[in-house]
């Protein structure tokens, strides 16, 4: 049966029963995000998220301008993983000092609205200095632990993000 099905063959009937099942799917869902605003909002965020992330990472794989230059898959598939680690330890990285801000608020005195701390992006680049200074006198320096903690309340963000957060 996957046979016939690969074979794309519009004279097999299967495989014709099966592509407009598709088409029909791809309408139901096509006329739901037309009709539903609060669908069309929440796959808008995310798709502002993802480019934002992309966008970011590029930023990060500054030295090749955003592209894979080697024709060898393997050479390919590192490119892109290790992008992608150098990417993730950039937002890590500035999560920690976020979260590092939001604590010495606190500490004085600030009150933490979730709903603002939850539109702050850890895709920040104006502090990393990419061509700028390579200290190696911090490599013996051994980190504190890492406190996770915040003391914010994002109940009112509701239960899905709330839960997330801790």
């Amino acid at each position: 049966m996957l046979k016939r099905l690969r074979s794309g063959s519009r004279r097999n009937a299967t495989y014709t029963a099966f592509r407009e099942v598709g088409r029909v799917i791809r309408t139901v869902q096509l006329l739901r995000y037309l009709s539903d605003a609060p669908l069309r909002g929440r796959v808008t965020a995310a798709t502002n998220k993802v480019e934002a992330f992309n966008g970011f990472s590029d930023w990060v794989r500054f030295g090749q301008r955003g592209t894979v230059r080697a024709n060898d898959p393997v050479e390919q598939e590192k490119d892109v993983k290790f992008t992608s680690l150098l990417a993730n330890l950039v937002i890590f990285h500035n999560t920690l000092d976020i979260a590092d801000v939001v604590r010495e608020l606190q500490a004085e005195g600030e009150v933490i609205d979730p709903l603002d701390l939850a539109q702050i992006s850890p895709y920040l680049t104006e502090h990393i200095m990419r061509f700028g200074e390579y200290s190696t006198h911090e490599l013996g320096i051994t980190p504190d632990d890492y406190d996770a903690h915040l003391n914010v309340d994002f109940s009112a963000l509701g239960k899905d993000v709330a839960e997330a957060a801790r």
